[in-house]
């Protein structure tokens, strides 16, 4: 008779099987037997998401983790909305736009439009939803994105986006707009639908951001066509934007712009201003302080002990401590440590700040690394450059940016920090939007804790340290700015320390 670790062991390989060769990470009821499919939930390596379908999780992850259902999310509306409408569906104009636009939010419900649709809301796993509304199809239906969802066309898209859209995500309609170098598209379907209405929206959104040459061209095609146009401007102020090729330059311009003053307004620290040798000196002081708080927040277990003897040099990498997760992390952290001391003395010594972020960055990150390559766990073009796979944040709605997106959004946010005056910006907008970027496999937070210091010390701040007993609020307020766009409870929680 088999034993229980047997039968799970043959459950799991059914689930090997079915998922071998596609990646899939949701699973429906026809995939496994039902008896496969309990021993799995039962064992945590499956979750039910509503009747039928099944998220693959990690057993090991705590009861109401979310980041394997977040990873898979998109995955699940494109299979569910197959299944159960074929081709005959699309998201809505508004949902469509925020994945054209690099919108890496998990929306709360997404709203499926379908001829076959019932208007019923399905939960799924909390706090998500989807709406499957009755509603016919855009004109023309678009599926070149990573999650082959069903959405609008951009073009079509822009022309439906209502006026609550422009209000409440002025961000995703202006980095849309941005996105539009003919206007053709547009005017094709405005010309032979006729809709004045949503053609004076889109005139006068094109005017809001800058485009004069497109919103001219759009309403004197209409004229010439024999339509009436009223132009609106269906946003709330005016902010003309760069233009780019990357929507994800767009987005994270438009974000900097949006967020600066409540940063000002709102970050109280006060200047320490210490010479260059003063502020070194303090930052060697504040090492073994700096170390411990950062290091645990990323979840290693560090003690004075172990940072004690890193500092001294009593570190084996070859010997006892090849194989501590905990000691090649502290001994990457005092590498790190090293090379952005030398940053902040350049910085304090006169060089650019910004190009000396832009020229040291890696460094830093490499450093914090290279311990792991010496101990053979990693090879050393694992630390070289910019990840190249799909990273999640645990328990976080906000998804990082894709690896095709990370080269023109790093420039860009470096673009950003050459051209901010206040330092205080250039650190909390740094770290936030670094952190978001997510640039790399690990030590992404660590990274960006030097890069927020760096910046403090460039306009003669003090050097910052989270305390891990604050860890929960410094993730929410992180999270906050990324998924609602307000910066402000991150700006009051760095001043408050």
């Amino acid at each position: 008779m088999a034993t229980i670790a047997e039968l799970l062991a043959s459950s799991l390989d059914a689930l090997k099987q079915v998922q071998q060769g596609n990646d899939f990470t949701i699973i429906r009821s026809s995939d496994l037997s039902r008896t496969h499919i309990k021993r799995l939930v039962d064992n945590h390596f499956l979750k039910p998401i509503i009747k039928g379908w099944y998220v693959v999780t990690d057993p090991r992850a705590m009861p109401g983790d979310s980041t394997a259902w977040y990873a898979s999310f998109w995955n699940f509306i494109t299979r569910y909305a197959n299944e159960r409408y074929g081709n005959e569906w699309c998201l809505s104009a508004e949902q469509s736009l925020s994945i054209y636009t690099g919108a890496t939010t998990i929306p709360n419900q997404v709203l499926i439009r379908a001829p076959k649709g019932n208007d019923y809301m399905v939960p799924l796993i909390p706090p998500t939803s989807v709406f499957n509304l009755g509603a016919e199809l855009p004109l023309k239906i678009d599926t070149n994105n990573p999650y082959n969802l069903n959405l609008y066309t951009l073009a079509e898209a822009i022309i439906v986006a209502t006026p609550t859209m422009y209000r409440n995500d002025a961000l995703t309609m202006r980095t849309a707009l941005a996105m539009v170098h003919d206007s053709s598209d547009i005017l094709k379907i405005l010309v032979d639908t006729g809709q004045t209405v949503r053609a004076g929206r889109v005139i006068g959104a094109f005017r809001n951001i800058g485009r004069t040459d497109m919103a001219d061209e759009i309403a004197g095609t209409m004229k010439r066509m024999g339509y009436t146009i009223y132009e609106e401007d269906p946003f709330e102020k005016v902010m003309e934007i760069h233009l780019s090729q990357s929507p994800y330059a767009v987005r994270l311009r438009l974000m900097w712009q949006n967020m600066r003053e409540d940063v000002i307004a709102n970050f109280t620290r006060l200047k320490s201003n210490l010479s260059a040798k003063e502020f070194l000196e303090r930052m060697e002081t504040r090492y073994k302080l700096d170390a411990y708080h950062s290091l645990s927040i990323e979840g290693y277990r560090v003690t004075d002990e172990l940072i004690n003897k890193v500092k001294s040099g009593a570190w084996k990498p070859d010997g006892e401590d090849m194989d501590s997760k905990n000691a090649l992390a502290a001994r990457g952290y005092w590498q790190a440590f090293q090379e952005v001391k030398k940053s902040v003395s350049d910085i304090l010594n006169g060089s650019n700040n910004a190009d000396v972020a832009e020229r040291n960055l890696s460094v830093w990150h490499s450093e914090m690394f290279m311990p792991c390559v010496t101990a053979g766990i990693i090879k050393p073009s694992d630390i070289v450059g910019y990840r190249s796979h799909q990273v999640y944040i645990r328990n976080s709605m906000h998804t990082p940016l894709n690896p095709g997106a990370l080269r023109d959004a790093m420039t860009t946010l470096f673009e950003l920090l050459k051209e901010e005056q206040e330092a205080c910006v250039r650190a909390v907008l740094g770290h936030f939007l670094f952190t978001y970027i997510h640039p790399f496999m690990d030590g992404n937070g660590r990274v960006g804790r030097f890069l927020m210091n760096t910046m403090l010390a460039s306009g003669g701040y003090d050097w910052l340290i989270i305390p891990v007993e604050r860890r929960d609020e410094y993730m929410a307020a992180l999270e906050k700015a990324s998924v609602e766009g307000n910066i402000v409870p991150f700006v009051k929680f760095l001043s408050s320390i």
